[in-house]
């Protein structure tokens, strides 16, 4: 019947086709109209299972065949006999992953591949049946109840979910308990929705009787048959304050002395069943009766639960008298109570606390002295003149009028006091600066008042003077010493404080005292505030200056104050530079200018110990004009002359003599005492002077090489550093004995006379005029006298000669 019925609905649609377009209705073949094929799921046959067949019209007396394609024939579930047009399905289908299946089907002739005929489709609905059991979503297997909680319900909810078809019976889910261990109180499980429930008890949770409950409980559904899970939630008591603490002793008794205060008086402990170290075990004492006036007090030692009694307040008991005090116990925790399985909310219905009667027995002892005030002020001007009193006390004692007092703390022993009246007198000025006067200009005395009493009782008093400020203090200097970068500015900050407090201290005025020399290198800017600026006017050679400063206050209180300023070169940060350590190269030509000055040396010393044995010369303690230094303010250009080349030996029979006059060769034969001449002598060893001199200025540009370019002149720029590297050891441990020596054989050979006997026998030898000598003046035509020269200068010569001292000590030190 259904075919037959498709088979009309497709002619109708045909007459209606050839109706709209002709407008008279035309006879058409039929064709296949298709419908849904419903199929259940998980079917128990024999696979592949036939569903359906289809069919079509236009494929009479033509060769065709079937095809389908779309969801599941890909994948091997349904296919279709190509001739027949018979559709399989091949294995049970499960709705739960696919309800619907959308399958196309054509009608191809085999030959051309072309369709006979539309496209067609129909759809397979797969049919649900019951074969999901509901499942627990989200589970919480542990839950707690508070115990003696109302009842109600718990904090467990129970999900369920069935992935059967929604809305039918197969996925209507159901929640209950069924079981509980213990049975009391009764829990079920209320359903609030098809997959939801929560557990509702009624009755008490007793901690002390179970502390966890295993509850069992099952979901289902209403399918045929039906199908459930089960699942256990333990459900866990948590203690709450359930019993009353109790006292173990009912009756208490302990002294103590009055006027006295005790930390732990006596304890009291207690009994409670609750869990320990919770809130419903944790005891809470307190005052029935007996502490109205506050002597007492209370409190819970954390670690044993005992009740600690203590005496915060000390009172005079004219006789030993008895306290009675009456102590209550509660938890921290409020308590409650389940009775009957029924909560009692009501607190008249409760149990009554606890409590514990304590004797306190006050013994009377001698009182102390009482001051009217334990503590006063005082109002008084520093540096006022000694004598004046500061203060009288009032004290009373009761149980012994005669009391006797004395200096407790007086830290400075600015004052002193009556022993029999307290009476506080100065007995020498007092100082609001003095480091035992405290940052509020405060300076406190402590006395005590001690009566007659056996044993003695004492009392004490704080009296705290406060001292007003005058203006007692000069400015001063915060440093007194500061450096200057030379190398970075020409500029310090200068930092004062004055120990007086406002008005008697800053804003600042500043000047330099009234000295040509200071203002001519200094200038203050700014000269007011709290800092002045110390401005260099001119470049200052490095070294140490003092500078005479004049700092007035705000109330014109003058303070004199020098400031030591080193001017130097800086690292990093405002520390002076340290000197960099001498160091030498030795080459071979220094070598051998340094063997060259060893022979030159011995000749000397050869030479004079022939004029020696001759004549005994006196020898002239003061070398008075050697190393004196007379400061010029001379600005000009440097000296036209330069020494002449040093004196050279060579290991030949002739010497050549270079002494700044006259060179000439003379034989080694002819040497006698008397070969040289008064003049000779004397160019000579000034030529051995002017030839350390040279060297050691080599040597402070071998120095300077260090830092930059050396200035010092030299034979030619290819051999300077070799020479005065080689010959810098040698003239620097030899400049301070050559120089005595030089001197000394000039001054004995000076003094010789012509008209002296002497004379004749040495002999002298005057040469032959061979040229023009030095353009140089003879130093013995320099007449130097320094007495009424100010040499204060040679007390700071700058760095320049203090690099020169450090060059010449380093040299003597090598010698040694």
């Amino acid at each position: 019947m259904g075919i037959i019925f498709l088979f009309l609905l497709v002619a109708l649609a045909a007459v209606g086709e050839s109706h709209g377009k002709q407008g008279h209705l035309l006879r058409s073949k039929r064709r296949w109209v298709l419908s849904t094929i419903e199929l259940e799921e998980e079917m128990k046959v024999t696979y592949p299972y036939k569903i359906s067949t289809m069919y079509n019209d236009k494929t009479e007396g033509k060769a065709y065949e079937f095809v389908i394609s779309g969801d599941g024939v890909d994948e091997g579930l349904f296919s279709i006999d190509k001739k027949s047009g018979d559709v399989f399905v091949h294995q049970p289908i499960d709705r739960e992953k696919k309800s619907t299946y959308h399958i196309t089907f054509d009608v191809l002739n085999p030959e051309t591949g072309q369709g006979l005929d539309k496209n067609l489709a129909f759809d397979v609905d797969i049919k649900d049946i019951n074969d999901n059991p509901p499942r627990f979503v989200n589970l919480k297997q542990k839950a707690a109840v508070m115990e003696n909680a109302e009842e109600g319900y718990l904090a467990a909810s129970i999900e369920a979910v069935d992935f059967d078809q929604e809305n039918t019976i197969n996925s209507t889910v159901k929640i209950n308990v069924t079981k509980q261990e213990p049975s009391s109180p009764q829990i079920v499980a209320h359903q609030i929705d098809d997959r939801m429930a929560r557990l509702k008890f009624k009755g008490c949770f007793d901690y002390s009787k179970a502390n966890m409950y295993k509850i069992h409980v099952m979901a289902y559904d209403l399918g045929k048959p039906p199908l459930n899970s089960t699942a256990v939630i333990n459900l866990f008591v948590i203690d709450k304050n359930s019993h009353q603490p109790t006292f173990k002793q009912r009756e208490y008794q302990v002294n103590a002395m009055e006027m006295t205060t005790y930390d732990d008086l006596m304890r009291v402990s207690v009994e409670d069943k609750d869990t320990p170290n919770t809130n419903g075990w944790r005891a809470k004492y307190y005052f029935i009766s007996g502490n109205e006036e506050g002597i007492y007090s209370i409190k819970t030692d954390p670690k044993t639960n005992e009740g600690v009694l203590s005496i915060v307040k000390e009172k005079n008991f004219a006789v030993t008298t008895l306290v009675n005090l009456k102590i209550g116990v509660e938890n921290i925790e409020p308590l409650t109570i389940c009775k009957d399985n029924k909560l009692i909310k009501e607190p008249k219905n409760l149990p009554p606390q606890d409590s514990v009667n304590i004797t306190v027995t006050m013994n009377d002892t001698n009182d102390a002295p009482e001051f009217e005030k334990y503590s006063d002020d005082v109002y008084q001007t520093e540096e006022s003149e000694p004598g004046q009193v500061l203060y009288k006390p009032i004290v009373k004692d009761i149980d012994s009028p005669t009391f006797r007092f004395i200096l407790v703390d007086d830290p400075a022993h600015w004052v002193s006091i009556d022993e029999k009246t307290g009476e506080i007198k100065t007995i020498q000025k007092m100082d609001r600066e003095s480091p035992f006067v405290d940052e509020d200009n405060v300076y406190k005395i402590v006395i005590a008042a001690i009566d007659d009493g056996v044993p003695a009782a004492t009392s004490t008093c704080t009296v705290k003077v406060h001292l007003r400020d005058i203006n007692d203090n000069t400015p001063t200097l915060v440093n007194k010493t500061m450096i200057m970068c030379g190398n970075r500015v020409n500029k310090i900050m200068v930092p004062v404080r004055d120990a007086d407090a406002e008005p008697f201290s800053g804003p600042f005025s500043f000047n330099l005292e009234k000295d040509e020399t200071v203002n001519q290198r200094w200038k203050l800017e700014p000269a007011h505030g709290e800092v002045c600026g110390l401005v260099s006017r001119t470049t200052l050679p490095y070294g140490n200056y003092s500078v005479p400063l004049v700092i007035e206050d705000k109330q014109n209180m003058i303070g004199h104050q020098t400031l030591e300023v080193i001017l130097c070169d800086c690292d990093d940060g405002d520390v002076c530079r340290k000197e960099m350590p001498l160091t030498t190269n030795m080459s071979g030509a220094g070598i051998g200018l340094i063997v060259a000055g060893l022979l030159l040396f011995l000749l000397l010393l050869l030479a004079i110990g022939c004029w020696a044995g001759k004549k005994t010369f006196k020898y002239m303690e003061n070398d008075e004009g050697n190393q004196t230094l007379i400061k010029y303010n001379q600005e000009g250009g440097g000296a036209t002359c330069m020494a002449e080349p040093p004196l050279l030996l060579t290991p030949t029979t002739d010497i050549n003599v270079t002494d700044g006059i006259k060179q000439g060769f003379v034989q080694q034969t002819e040497l006698a005492p008397g070969m040289f001449s008064t003049v000779d002598t004397y160019n000579s060893v000034h030529n051995i002077y002017n030839m350390q001199t040279t060297s050691l200025g080599q040597q402070r540009g071998s120095r300077r090489s260090y830092e930059g370019p050396s200035r010092s002149a030299s034979w030619n720029s290819n051999r300077r550093q070799t020479v005065q590297k080689s010959i810098y050891k040698h003239s620097m441990s030899s400049w301070s004995d050559n120089r005595r020596l030089g001197g000394q054989i000039n001054q004995r050979v000076y003094t010789i006379n012509e008209d002296d006997p002497s004379f004749m026998e040495y002999n002298p030898v005057i040469y032959g005029y061979e040229g023009e000598g030095s353009r140089c003046q003879s130093l013995d035509q320099l007449s130097i006298n320094n007495q009424d020269d100010d040499l204060h200068f040679l007390d700071d010569l700058g760095p320049k000669f203090k690099n020169l001292g450090e060059i010449s000590k380093n040299s003597q030190n090598i010698q040694m």
